[in-house]
């Protein structure tokens, strides 16, 4: 398996848009905030986060495409269940087979709820200190905020689980840990 400073720059020099570097970074840090929790394999989880998207420079002009390429990359760099899960995440677009296991859920809510931390963070003086499921929960009522966030994936935390406010309490806090890298830093 390919080393986490590999994998970084795999994504660096694939992906050219900075908001979806930092959207690799979150989802690696709820991946494996969720791989501690689920007590599995904290390394895996994260690259599977952190390369989810590989791809998507690549294929954003043929949605079709995205999680395929990226488990061409990395057939030989990742774990099967971690090159199973990347194609998995994006199955509406790609027609692979849809997600069935612990990985696949769980990477599927993980990308997916970082965007709604995102955009609260984003319109919070604080960021993402001091933040709440609470008021995250409010958010997610509110289909017009962050209105192309799913919100039918963030609910698949189920499949692993993990009620909604824990869930949501453990994605904050594993980004908070990486805000500065996210730009969501109170400075």
């Amino acid at each position: 398996m390919l080393s986490r400073e590999k994998a970084l720059e795999m994504v660096r020099d694939k992906i050219k848009e900075d908001n979806l570097v930092k959207h690799s970074l979150a989802t690696e840090a709820v991946m494996r905030s969720l791989a501690q929790r689920l007590d599995q394999d904290v390394e895996t989880w994260g690259l599977t986060g952190l390369l989810h998207d590989l791809d998507y420079t690549l294929t954003q002009d043929d949605y079709s495409r995205h999680g395929l390429e990226s488990a061409k990359m990395l057939q030989d760099e990742l774990p099967p269940e971690a090159v199973r899960a990347i194609q998995a995440h994006a199955s509406e677009l790609n027609q692979a087979r849809g997600p069935s296991t612990t990985l696949d859920y769980a990477l599927r809510c993980a990308e997916t709820v970082t965007g709604l931390v995102m955009a609260a963070a984003l319109v919070r003086p604080e960021k993402l200190s001091g933040m709440k499921a609470k008021s995250l929960k409010k958010k997610m009522k509110d289909k017009a905020f962050a209105a192309s966030v799913n919100r039918a994936i963030i609910a698949e935390h189920e499949k692993l689980g993990l009620d909604q406010s824990e869930f949501l309490s453990l994605s904050i806090q594993a980004m908070e840990e990486i805000a500065p890298d996210l730009g969501l830093d109170q400075s």
